[in-house]
């Protein structure tokens, strides 16, 4: 029996990861998480796992080989809110933490597949995975890239080109704008399209932040990539034990935030039995509204990110990812079946 642990097993990643290992027919798990925020169970009820541990307990008795052979662990633990300013809490959570899992991991023989982020690249209008190109914009960002820099270093620079293997499997990956179910406990940190799907509940319309950055209203793009297709590439990888290090998890494909908007308008008119909209239609209707940029991101805020795949591809990782259009058609509706 393949014995797998999850870290931030109740949150959004990491409980659609536990769906995915369940449809494989794998349920020896372990889920790590911090149930303080106590609906974020309800992202569990429906799984099958071994056993729960809190993370508090959790990486000391790990480390101690509590919990037997394991192996392997998706470290999807961590601090996600971009907007966090204490540091040392976020550094302790993302970085340190994260130290002592890989450790524990080296030691004990388990693999390691982690959560980075594209906000290792923060003001970088290039997103490959290289150091010049690795610029955060805030604190978030950098405890992020600071693993991923510890993670070089330890397994050897370039570790995605050259498959040293001096250490057991390590693979970070930089997930772009990930949407999908299961993120509803995420509150502000949630998805540019369930934000809009439940404003359109409410008030009948979606928002959208106006002119920036050189972008049109509604025009700042990012590489929105579906949970579904970030699970299918941590599994490709859990099947290809030989592959190591950093890449790139998004669609390679830049959209526009109207696309989302859009595409939330007319599949929920869709189940109304209404015509679909043009954007234009849409917006000169109320539908869309665009609402001026907030001071308290200007500076800190990547109007367009677009992830380069190559290094991705380059393993033989062959994924094919959904469209906004089609992945946020699927969200939305399965928000409106209540999944």
């Amino acid at each position: 029996m393949t014995r797998i642990v999850v870290t931030g097993a109740a949150g959004f990643i990491g409980s659609n990861l536990i769906k995915g290992l369940n449809a494989r027919g794998i349920d020896d798990i372990i889920a790590v998480d911090d149930l303080t925020q106590g609906d974020k169970f309800r992202n569990l009820a429906a799984l099958q796992i071994a056993d729960y541990v809190d993370a508090g307990t959790f990486y000391d008795a790990f480390a101690s080989g509590s919990y037997g052979q394991c192996e392997a662990v998706f470290h999807e633990g961590a601090c996600s809110d971009t907007m966090e300013q204490d540091g040392k809490y976020m550094m302790d959570n993302n970085y340190t933490l994260s130290c002592q899992l890989f450790q524990a991991c080296q030691k004990r023989g388990a693999r390691l597949l982690y959560a980075s982020s594209a906000a290792t690249y923060g003001g970088s209008s290039t997103f490959r995975e290289d150091p010049e190109f690795e610029l955060p914009l805030n604190v978030y960002g950098y405890s992020k890239l600071l693993f991923d820099q510890r993670m070089r270093r330890e397994c050897g620079y370039d570790f995605h080109r050259t498959r040293a293997g001096k250490t057991n499997q390590v693979v970070g990956f930089r997930y772009f704008n990930v949407y999908g179910p299961q993120e509803q406990h995420k509150g502000r940190m949630a998805s540019v399209a369930f934000h809009q799907f439940h404003q359109f509940q409410l008030e009948g319309k979606v928002k959208l932040f106006g002119e920036y950055g050189g972008y049109a209203a509604g025009g700042q793009m990012r590489d929105f990539v579906f949970i579904d297709d970030v699970v299918a590439v941590n599994l490709w990888f859990f099947d290809h034990p030989a592959e190591s290090g950093i890449y790139n998890l998004g669609t390679g494909q830049a959209q526009p935030f109207n696309d989302v908007a859009i595409t939330v308008v007319n599949t929920l008119r869709e189940q109304r039995g209404e015509a679909a909209l043009t954007l234009e239609q849409a917006a000169s209707s109320g539908l869309i509204e665009y609402i001026a940029f907030p001071d308290a991101l200007r500076g800190k805020y990547q109007s367009y990110t677009q992830s380069d795949l190559t290094a991705l591809r380059s393993t033989g990782c062959d994924h094919t990812f959904a469209t906004v259009q089609q992945g946020v058609r699927s969200y939305v509706q399965a928000l409106s079946a209540g999944r």
